[in-house]
């Protein structure tokens, strides 16, 4: 009988790991097409049948980006403001979250609900109030324009709060025992215990904002103030487009996120396991 529930258990995760192993081929085969893209030639892009690996191997397409567009000057634009908006991000909701996690005050939960829904109003909403509200600021074509509206989030501000709501508050009984006012308990316990949610935070917004488009779009007509997402869009032609240099600039820029997640990936996963928001 033992026998049988070990071959049965071994068939489920044989099933499951083929499903799971399945999934994970589909989901990477865009990423796979398009470094193989960034290698061929345009002839090759359209052969019929398609072809994956390239007949030869072109590696100047990566410099042909450098030489189309003023790629290290907008790498480094996005490079300071995506930085900025992580740092702003870490410091603000932390507070907030930690605000709403520990401290007690009236109507704390209704504002907390009513900054919640906060994140069901798409950007597109608000992309044409925070435009005219930067150009009354005079902060239009500016870097500062690009970060003012994102120094801090809702989604981080909820990330934050359920993390600290994991700590007992045995712990808070005790740090006020010793003398520990909110903000001295939030600096020096609380704040180191919470790296793995930083470290999740601090990827989540690094990622959002270098690949922000549509805002950086919308503020910046300064070609030297230009970001890189918004800089890879003039690899396209309105006429024709060199898909093999686009690719190669596409692979350029996610470098920087692949690094990072790379170097937080375990972070990442205790944040998940900690935060109560996994499935």
């Amino acid at each position: 009988m033992k026998k049988i529930f070990s071959a049965l258990s071994f068939t489920k995760r044989f099933f499951l790991y083929f499903l799971l192993t399945g999934g994970a081929l589909i989901m990477v085969m865009p990423f796979i097409w398009m470094v193989f893209t960034s290698l061929k030639t345009p002839e090759q892009v359209f052969i019929w049948p398609p072809k994956l690996f390239p007949t030869e191997l072109h590696w100047e397409n990566f410099k042909t980006v450098l030489s189309r567009i003023n790629f290290t000057r907008y790498t480094l634009n996005t490079l300071k403001i995506a930085l900025i908006v992580t740092a702003s991000q870490l410091f603000t909701c932390s507070l907030s979250g930690y605000a709403f996690a520990r401290l007690r005050f009236p109507g704390r939960e209704a504002l907390f609900i009513a900054y919640l829904a906060t994140m069901m109003i798409p950007f597109q909403a608000t992309m044409i109030p925070n435009f005219i509200l930067m150009r009354v600021l005079g902060l239009v074509d500016t870097h500062t324009g690009l970060i003012l509206p994102s120094l801090t989030s809702a989604f981080g501000t909820f990330l934050m709060r359920q993390f600290f709501l994991t700590f007992p508050s045995e712990l808070e009984d005790a740090a006020k025992l010793d003398g520990c006012n909110p903000l001295y308990f939030y600096w020096r316990i609380l704040l180191p215990l919470a790296k793995p949610i930083l470290a999740t935070l601090a990827v989540m917004t690094f990622q959002g904002t270098w690949n922000d488009f549509l805002w950086p779009l919308i503020m910046i007509s300064n070609p030297v103030k230009r970001t890189l997402q918004v800089g890879l869009s003039y690899l396209i032609s309105p006429y024709a487009t060199d898909w093999p240099i686009l690719m190669a600039g596409a692979i350029m820029t996610l470098l920087p996120i692949i690094i990072l997640f790379f170097f937080a990936q375990n972070y990442f996963v205790q944040s998940v396991k900690m935060t109560g928001i996994k499935g």
